[in-house]
């Protein structure tokens, strides 16, 4: 469907600007209309055309969905119809991306689409995982209790990354800050200083050397030092997308990266556990919740591990067996598939599989919270007494002379 730039006022005469779906001028009216705007010029854009709008989670957040869900669980809850619903929310929602994509699912469902068909329309907003789960909701006519069960797994994944990014940006802004400094003092201080030790005519100590050394090294190399890096990221990153040996190797390194890669790990697993738990109480299938589980992560090792643990069950394999020949998955979740198979159970194991490695995961993160920054403090004062003890030294015992 096309997409148009437009202006447009509201009911207030305020001017409104943004991007739409239509499939022509009179339909885009209309859509406006719906959202209480009066069309004032538009342009069609290209296919494709930096300034359409997608509905990606990068304009839509997490928060956003979490809204959805819980408005939509209130409502079927209330026994109100899903098309009512959908026009309520769209009326109060503030986020006009957010309320363009409520537009598109209202006109879908008017036409006579099911709710979970609408919502496959917007892939990059609700994944394959949220759209099968509203289908078994309006198969089975549990759809409140599939959005409150969405609802409650989007805060936790929300929580989850809200703690990931937390102690990963505050070692990033130190460890960038402790770079440019030791840039600065290699680059532009200690060799003014060094200078003045060396016209002292004082036998230099070997410390005070090796920091002439490193400054020396930095000074002419500093160019390589900083480009080698991001050209070696850009390279590893440009041989992942051609290569799919070499994205599965650096995968592999990822989780074996000391300390962040059992986290991740971890993390993967919560996720799995928590998703499969969702979707096989629901009604979903093993094999179709296996299937749909392997987009959970973009980590290729995981991925595969899915696929040929899906592959066994369905040659008609135990899962529990299934997962222990992949032999990527720790012993605990094995012990859970198999306790959940015999006692027909599975959700309810995998569900305690989630809740052990996310108190894991949450544990692992404040350990590392509280590590970091002593670790990098320490490094930084070790650079700085470096500093001052091979430059101030030798100035001491000179006036220690005098």
């Amino acid at each position: 469907m096309p997409k148009y730039q437009y202006k447009a006022t509201d009911s207030q005469g305020k001017v409104q600007k943004g991007t739409l779906d239509a499939a022509n001028l009179d339909d885009l009216e209309l859509r406006l209309d719906r959202l209480g705007l009066m069309l004032i010029s538009q342009k069609p854009l290209a296919s494709g055309s930096q300034g359409s709008l997608l509905p990606t989670r990068r304009l839509i957040s997490r928060q956003d969905v979490i809204l959805f869900c819980f408005h939509m669980e209130q409502l079927t809850h209330a026994g109100v119809p899903i098309l009512k619903g959908l026009s309520d929310f769209r009326d109060g929602v503030e986020n006009p991306r957010l309320r363009n994509v409520v537009v598109s699912l209202v006109e879908d469902v008017e036409s006579g689409k099911t709710l979970s068909d609408a919502l496959s329309s917007h892939p990059r907003i609700f994944d394959p995982i949220f759209v099968q789960l509203v289908l078994m909701g309006e198969k089975t006519g549990q759809l409140a209790a599939i959005f409150k069960d969405l609802a409650a797994s989007l805060k936790w994944e929300d929580e989850l990354v809200a703690q990931t990014k937390k102690v990963m940006i505050y070692p990033s802004v130190v460890a960038v800050t402790v770079i440019g400094l030791v840039f600065f003092m290699m680059i532009y201080l200690v060799p003014q200083l060094i200078s003045f030790i060396k016209e002292m005519g004082e036998s230099i100590p070997i410390h005070t050397r090796a920091l002439i050394v490193t400054s020396d090294f930095i000074v002419a190399w500093w160019p390589l030092l900083l480009s080698v890096p991001v050209a070696a990221l850009i390279l590893i990153r440009a041989g992942c997308r051609i290569s799919r040996t070499m994205r599965r190797q650096v995968d592999r390194m990822k989780l074996r990266f000391w300390l962040f890669g059992p986290l991740t790990r971890k993390i993967i697993l919560v996720r799995f556990a928590n998703a499969f738990a969702l979707m096989y109480r629901s009604g979903i299938t093993v094999l179709e919740a296996l299937r749909i589980c392997e987009g959970l992560t973009t980590n290729l090792v995981i991925q595969e591990a899915l696929q040929q643990a899906r592959e066994l069950v369905s040659e008609g394999k135990e899962i529990s067996n299934s997962f222990a020949q992949v032999k990527l998955f720790p012993p605990l979740v094995l012990s859970m598939l198999q306790v959940g198979e015999s006692t027909g159970g599975l959700d309810i194991s995998m569900k305690n599989v989630s809740y052990f490695y996310d108190r894991e995961v949450k544990e692992t993160i404040s350990k590392l919270e509280t590590l970091i920054e002593p670790v990098l403090t320490m490094v930084l004062g070790g650079l700085m007494g470096w500093v001052i003890l091979s430059v101030l030294g030798p100035i001491y015992d000179l006036i220690a002379k005098l």
